[in-house]
């Protein structure tokens, strides 16, 4: 009897527990909650968090302008319940003042979106990108977004952001991630989170391609996000993309969305991909490799864009990003094509850093080394660099062109640049520093101080024994 009972009230109390756990996310009018009722039957799906948005804004991300120093761009998602989405910005104050003054709004273009990847339930969305301009260079603004209403629980919390100066005496520094791609939630989350804490003070991010593995991946995307966390909406970010980012030769279709990019490519089929950023003294060019390698049409583009590109610039210092190596860390990976077009470019134009990715190992050096190993090079043209974030490990050989090589080592580089040098050191996730060099460029001549630590070089037949 007492059994029985006990089963009873065990019933009872899951019963009300269930019946109480529904009400709540129903409206007075007996409909269910629209943040939730769209994906109930996922509720059991692994990691659902970060693979559905809900009416609070997630995903938000800042990315630099073509005029970092006056602007600044922001997107995000929600569900589809919020059709519209809404930017709120003003100068930052010492305490909660500026809420007291005027505060901007800006009305975002939102697009309902919805994509499948192959391994994943459908993902409906709102996509929502803003440009905050008019702003003034060198100043710390507070912003947040949302649905323009004043419920807080749909709006994001407030960040701050400071744009870039327009004195071009004055340093500035970002940081270099190469491929993030495998268990970013778990194994890179620790590389971003630990560049920004041992480098707080960073201007932008740069993202040498691959954040991903399967391109379309709302999982996969979310555990990026979620790695960068408030990191990703305060210090702006540029991207170019890697080979996952593309599949059969079509670029994800989530990239336009979750980014705002400079749109002042070579043709419509580059758009946010392949770009040019004036940052103070810097000329940022993104190169897009995949799509270089896919299509006749990009590569002609490109090519072409670049040499007008460079021709007309007037900034001191000239850095290219793209994902696929012009020096690759092992034979077999050389990518002859991308090499023969833009390496004459880079030599006639005197662009002084290519920042890549792709090979899943470390490799700096330049094609005038010849294997010399020089501390100091009085014209060592262009330095290359090829680098890994993530936990995806190759082999690499060494190459008459390095000067430091690696395997097996998670890194993230900080370039800092000054009127009349470039530093560059890259680090370990626990701070050790692995490599680094300083140009110094005076009247048109530059000089090479290699600044290699007095470590040996990681393998990773040091930590993993061959088949």
């Amino acid at each position: 009897m007492m059994g029985t009972l006990k089963s009873l009230t065990v019933f009872v109390i899951t019963f009300m527990l269930n019946f109480t756990l529904q009400a709540q996310h129903r409206h007075a009018n007996g409909e269910e909650h629209s943040g939730h009722s769209h994906y109930m039957e996922h509720y059991a799906t692994p990691a659902h968090k970060l693979i559905f948005p809900s009416s609070t804004p997630d995903r938000i991300i800042s990315n630099l302008t073509e005029d970092a120093a006056h602007s600044f761009a922001v997107n995000w998602r929600t569900d589809q319940q919020v059709p519209n989405g809404v930017v709120e910005v003003a100068l930052a104050t010492d305490g909660p003042e500026f809420l007291l003054g005027k505060v901007r709004q800006i009305k975002a273009v939102s697009q309902l979106f919805e994509n499948q990847n192959r391994n994943e339930p459908l993902v409906k969305a709102t996509y929502h990108s803003a440009k905050i301009d008019g702003l003034q260079p060198n100043t710390t603004y507070v912003y947040r977004v949302g649905n323009g209403q004043k419920d807080n629980g749909y709006w994001s919390e407030w960040f701050q952001i400071t744009t870039a100066r327009t004195d071009m005496e004055k340093p500035f520094s970002f940081i270099y991630f190469g491929d993030a791609q495998n268990h970013v939630k778990s194994l890179w989350s620790r590389v971003i989170r630990n560049s920004y804490r041992q480098f707080p003070q960073v201007d932008f991010m740069l993202h040498a391609g691959d954040l991903i593995n399967d391109r379309d991946a709302n999982l996969e995307w979310g555990e990026w996000f979620h790695a960068g966390s408030f990191i990703h909406a305060t210090v702006p970010s540029v991207m170019t993309p890697g080979n996952h980012e593309y599949r059969d030769g079509v670029l994800t279709s989530l990239w336009r969305p979750q980014f705002t990019l400079p749109e002042n490519g070579p043709i419509e089929a580059l758009k946010e991909t392949c770009f040019a950023i004036d940052y103070q003294d810097m000329k940022l060019i993104s190169i897009d490799s995949e799509g270089f390698d896919e299509s006749m049409e990009a590569r002609t583009a490109q090519v072409k864009w670049l040499d007008s590109v460079l021709q007309s610039n007037t900034k001191k210092w000239i850095t290219i990003t793209t994902h696929y190596p012009v020096y690759s860390t092992k034979e077999g990976r050389d990518n002859w094509e991308l090499r023969e077009a833009i390496k004459p470019l880079i030599d006639k134009y005197g662009v002084d850093l290519v920042l890549q990715g792709h090979d899943h190992t470390y490799a700096r050096g330049f094609p005038e080394n010849e294997g010399k190993g020089l501390t100091v090079v009085k014209d060592a043209g262009t330095v290359y660099a090829v680098s890994v974030s993530g936990p995806k490990m190759y082999e690499s050989a060494d190459q008459e062109w390095m000067v430091r090589r690696g395997e097996y080592t998670q890194l993230f580089q900080i370039i800092t640049v000054s009127k009349n040098s470039i530093t560059y050191g890259a680090y370990t996730p626990i701070g050790t520093l692995y490599d680094a060099f300083e140009i110094i460029k005076k009247k048109g001549k530059k000089k090479l101080i290699n600044k290699v630590p007095d470590s040996p070089i990681r393998l990773k037949s040091d930590f993993v024994a061959p088949k």
